[in-house]
């Protein structure tokens, strides 16, 4: 548990679910999202499993144990690299809490924690029109050329 500014930086535990799913959810509606309350749980369990394979989540917690941000990661392999690289996948901080920093001391607690666990990189995707987040992207990180295609099965 790391205590910056009065933001807590830890590990959510089973007493937290209620306010992770709230974050969860306001992060999905940003993106025009929904899911249903079974994959939310199914999300909740696989991240708290303990299995490497899962993602995992950081939270940022308020002095008063509110939860106001969060980030969902994971560690794999990579083809043109020894070690292992870290993908985040998901990074949230509630419209309350917004530019107070949260979202870089999530970053950098995420960067500690790849760096203690052996990783080589971090990376991350996203939305070309989330201008907020990608200023502060290109402030923690360096931005790839690299475009992003998908197809679901």
């Amino acid at each position: 548990m790391k205590m910056i500014n009065d933001i807590i930086i830890r590990k959510p535990v089973a007493a937290d679910f209620e306010q992770w799913k709230k974050c969860w959810q306001e992060y999905l509606a940003f993106y025009e999202a929904t899911l249903e309350d079974d994959m939310i749980n199914l999300a909740w369990k696989r991240m708290n499993s303990g299995d490497e394979h899962e993602f995992i989540a950081i939270g940022a917690f308020s002095a008063d144990h509110k939860m106001v941000g969060l980030i969902h990661y994971l560690y794999h392999r990579h083809g043109w690299k020894r070690m292992n690289v870290c993908y985040l996948q998901d990074l949230f901080v509630l419209q309350s809490h917004r530019r107070l920093n949260i979202a870089t001391k999530l970053i950098e607690s995420l960067y500690q924690q790849a760096r203690d666990y052996g990783a080589e990189q971090v990376y991350w995707l996203t939305q070309d029109f989330n201008h907020g987040a990608r200023k502060l992207y290109d402030e923690v990180a360096t931005q790839t050329s690299f475009i992003k295609y998908s197809h679901d099965l």
